[in-house]
């Protein structure tokens, strides 16, 4: 039965703002007019926050489509964009010279697990503006259709949800239910639909086995398929890979191979063939870690070469994030009872829609649309998550079918686990049952290690940490609805049995309340701290104002001084907040050892659940205590020698003028040592990896950023170039005109190379502020050409659902800074053009001023540069089918940096007008290039 909607459509874009009527009849508004009608009137839009900023009406809410889509067709990719719901619902978008037409049919729900697809060939065209908002009408129709077709697959629960929804005044819930018929039965609550994990028998230790190379070119040959070219820099790159998995001679001598691949070699099957030969003869894990979760996602649609069969692939592969990745049932629980409102209520009931389809709970980078949280509020995302650590393990009553401990005993059981850089650093520190199964590794973006395994060994005695412990200890204050998650909730049974152990806990929730509590930096900044850690967090703020000599205090910037002559003030709160945190750590440490003692021998009351909450618990401890003794290390250093191994300094962090937070920090002067002694020398066999990782430069780089220099014996090493032919497809053009800090010139320069290329450009900028002055000159110029532009830190979409729309439009610009620099993977049409503002100099700060005194120099910041410009140059061929221009605008790029771009490839350094005329011709042979084209060699 057909309900006619009788509510406008609006869509805005850089080009202007347009409105269909309850007539159907479409007219451009201006901004004015569009906010007085949307702040009366609900409307029919497609993500509210984007078209709220375009409009210059943050608060608009109205029928957003893409809630509605959240809702109906919930763990489902979408691009969020008129073309990507186009090719979701299988209508025809609405592109110049064609009009909109709301014709076809929702498509059958599909698992897909590429998620990005090239664009279709409708894709190639225009998106016509003003005729959005009819194709929006139309959308809505097919949706809101969806609910009373017999054959649609996510029906279960959805009568609930729309009905709770409505209780919480969802714009859209009052037509859902007009046409979503009630169920003959009542639904099943959604924690009792979910299913339950088993357990299973540890997993022996793998076998001995040393691969046979004609077994894994075997493996490569079926992995790649019948007919496909047969690569001899992937077959070279497969046999050295397969050294890793031989039998290792002796202890803490891992067989380690550092093994450049240029892009295009197929490194990816490459390391899998022999990975998965290996798991399958010994019986064994390999875990591959990466540093991007665009690799993670890579990587399990390549395991379905090896693993074709649907029910086999779940069991052999498994994707493994950190835990504050996965959605809490008990956090979402508390929301759905009462713990959200307003907004973030309605978010907590579409991410139950989600729950109930969701492949694995992944709210970061899974199967969740990276914009269903922007629609409400990142904070969201985060309270459903565990991200404090307060897990109560078998205490909780959805422990059985935790998204995060079917994951975790699934990769215990599993041939290949997808993981991050940081999780395997993690479970080798805190020493997790799983991570002994980890005895082969394959660190994919190896180039990335040095930095991940910087952020791991690193130490912070900060406000937001202090807190943090806090809460932890204590449980939130202030929040008479949910549960209580502090230490004496948790371990109720323990200080019942324990006296010890009760005192203990006692003694830690006394001094724990001492630490930083909510509004402590509001107190520091009127200068009324509570307690001895805030006040040493004043001193160290007073300090750094006082000799800050950057000039940024006005501009916003985060502010920081080195750990040197310090004040008798500062040294004499620090002698107090250690006195402080002492008082924490020994009652926790006595925890700890009643704790350690009741696992041995344990009460009648401790069945299996008691035992692995208590287990849980005394992981979180140990963490809890390694913290507090490092803040201790950090406060009696102050004062004393410089400790070499070591860099300290004190900071206040801001962000646009903001203070959020301030504190000690410590970096190693060489993460790689605790990387070599935790992660790397425990396993039997390590492979880092990438097509960047010695960045034009020979291997000792390498080999000093990846830890293969604190281990003894030698280091195997691989290197294979790119097949393509850089010559023929790429050019690098310097632009020679362009004043530095002239941000005029800057955003002029930008705007007539992307005209030039008619979009599919990725613009790079080492400055936020820099960014968003570029973007707000040319967003309209752009516009008069049909060119959309998205860009970082400006709209209000996540940095994955940017890179996913400009995917999907070979007009699109996007600018953004450093992760998309190193995380963007845009084959084909897409991505022709690749602009960086200049060259991408670390920042000075004191942590780099330390490492540079300890590396060489200024040899040291070329290093850095070099491998900042080889990933960016790496953006922009990715196939034999690619061509494309790299420009740096700089007149002062020094040719010693040149040595980061593949060889043969041309370099010119040219006016603004020539890199124009040059992005517009598209021309990359060589052969007819002037007398100053350079040839890197």
């Amino acid at each position: 039965m057909a309900h006619p909607l009788a509510f406008p459509a609006i869509h805005a874009s850089h080009s202007g703002i347009w409105l269909r009527d309850n007539q159907g009849e479409t007219r451009r508004l201006g901004r004015g007019e569009a906010v007085a009608l949307a702040a009366d009137t609900p409307v029919i839009l497609l993500n509210a926050p984007l078209i709220g900023q375009r409009i210059g009406y943050a608060d608009i809410s109205g029928l957003d489509l893409l809630e509605l889509f959240a809702f109906v067709h919930p763990a489902r990719f979408m691009v969020p964009t008129p073309a990507g719901l186009a090719r979701a619902l299988s209508l025809s978008p609405p592109l110049e010279g064609r009009g909109s037409r709301g014709g076809g049919v929702p498509q059958a729900q599909r698992q897909d697990d590429n998620p990005h697809p090239n664009p279709s060939p409708e894709g190639e065209g225009l998106i016509s503006d003003p005729d959005v908002p009819a194709f929006l009408h139309a959308a809505a129709e097919t949706l809101l259709a969806t609910l009373e077709s017999p054959d649609w697959p996510e029906r279960e629960g959805a009568w609930d949800v729309a009905h709770a929804l409505h209780r919480q005044r969802w714009a859209w819930s009052g037509e859902v239910i007009r046409r979503l018929p009630k169920p003959e039965r009542a639904e099943k609550w959604l924690f009792s639909r979910l299913s339950e994990w088993e357990e299973e028998a540890p997993r022996p230790a793998p076998g001995a086995v040393t691969l046979d190379e004609e077994m894994v070119i075997d493996q490569l040959d079926a992995l790649t398929g019948q007919g496909a070219e047969k690569r001899e820099g992937q077959v070279a790159y497969a046999k050295s890979a397969a050294r890793v998995f031989s039998p290792r001679e002796r202890r803490d001598a891992p067989n380690m191979l550092l093994a450049e691949a240029g892009t295009g070699i197929g490194k990816t099957l490459g390391y899998l063939a022999p990975a998965s030969l290996w798991a399958a003869e010994a019986d064994g894990a390999v875990w591959v870690s990466t540093y991007t979760k665009a690799l993670q996602r890579q990587l399990r649609q390549e395991t379905q070469r090896i693993y074709p069969d649907a029910k086999v692939l779940k069991h052999k592969v498994v994707v493994r994030k950190g835990r504050e990745n996965y959605l809490c049932l008990l956090n979402l629980e508390d929301a759905l009872q009462g713990g959200f409102s307003g907004r973030p209520a309605i978010f907590a009931q579409l991410v139950a829609r989600w729950a109930a389809y969701t492949r694995d709970g992944d709210m970061i980078g899974g199967d969740m649309p990276g914009w269903l949280p922007t629609l409400f509020r990142r904070k969201g995302t985060t309270a459903l998550t565990d991200r404090r650590g307060e897990c109560i393990y078998a205490g909780c009553a959805h422990y059985r079918k935790c998204f995060i401990e079917k994951a975790s005993r699934a990769s215990s059981q599993a041939d290949i686990v997808i993981a991050n850089h940081a999780l395997v650093m993690v479970n080798a520190v805190r020493g997790r049952e799983e991570q002994s199964h980890a005895s082969r590794i394959i660190f994919d973006e190896g180039h990335h290690l040095f930095d991940a395994a910087d952020s791991m060994f690193s130490a912070a005695l900060t406000g937001q940490e202090a807190i943090e412990i806090r809460r932890w200890v204590i449980g939130p204050e202030g929040n008479s609805r949910g549960r209580r998650r502090g230490l004496a909730a948790r371990l109720a049974d323990v200080a019942s049995y324990d006296a010890e152990g009760g005192a203990a806990i006692e003694a830690a929730r006394m001094a724990a309340s001492l630490l930083p509590g909510e509004g402590w930096l509001q107190r520091l900044i009127e200068g009324v701290p509570q307690g001895e850690i805030e006040a040493l967090f004043a001193a160290i703020r007073a300090l750094v104002y006082a000799r800050d000599e950057s000039g940024s205090q006005d501009a916003g910037y985060g502010l920081e001084t080195e750990c040197a002559e310090l004040s008798g003030e500062l040294l004499e709160a620090a002698a107090k907040a250690a006195s402080a945190i002492d008082r924490l750590l020994k009652p926790l440490i006595t925890l700890g050892k009643r704790l350690e003692a009741l696992l041995v021998d344990g009460p009648d009351w401790m069945d299996g659940p008691a035992r692995a909450r208590i287990e849980g618990a005394l992981g979180s401890l140990g963490w809890r205590t390694d913290s507090l003794t490092a803040w201790l290390s950090m406060l009696s250093a102050l004062g004393g020698p410089a400790d070499s191994d070591f860099i300290d300094w004190l900071a206040v962090d801001r962000f646009e003028g903001r203070e959020y937070d301030i504190g000690l920090h410590r970096r190693w002067i060489d993460p790689t040592r605790p990387l070599a002694k935790t992660v790397l020398e425990p396993a039997h066999g390590v492979m880092v990896t990438s097509a960047t990782l010695k960045s034009g430069d020979d291997w000792p780089q390498a080999i000093a950023r990846t830890g293969a220099a604190h281990l003894p014996g030698e280091t195997m090493q691989f290197s294979a170039k790119s097949p393509f032919d850089y010559g023929r497809q790429a050019e690098i053009l310097i632009v020679t005109d362009i004043k530095r800090g002239d941000i005029s010139a800057l955003a002029n320069g930008y705007a007539r190379l992307v005209e030039a290329s008619q979009g599919g450009a990725l613009g790079l900028f080492t400055a936020i502020r820099r960014l968003r002055a570029v973007h707000g000159r040319i967003a309209d110029r752009l516009a008069e050409h049909g060119l959309p532009l998205y860009a970082q830190h400006v709209d209000p979409i996540d940095t994955g659902t940017l890179v996913d729309i400009f995917r999907d439009d070979p007009r699109a610009t996007l600018l953004g800074t450093d992760a998309l620099r190193d995380g963007v993977d845009v084959p084909g049409h897409s991505l022709r053009l690749v602009v960086m503002e200049g060259v991408p100099w670390p920042k000075p700060s004191i942590v780099h001023k330390a490492r540079k005194l300890s590396n060489g120099g200024s040899a040291y910041d070329d290093q850095i540069i070099k491998a900042r410009l080889a990933q960016a140059f790496g953006r922009l061929i990715r196939s034999k089918q690619d061509h494309g221009h790299f420009v740096v605008l700089s007149a002062a790029f020094p040719s010693r940096l040149l040595s980061a771009f593949p060889e043969g490839t041309t370099v010119r350094r040219v006016t603004l007008a020539e890199a124009v005329l040059a992005v517009q011709s598209q021309k990359y042979e060589s052969s007819h290039q002037p007398q100053q084209d350079q040839r890197i060699s």
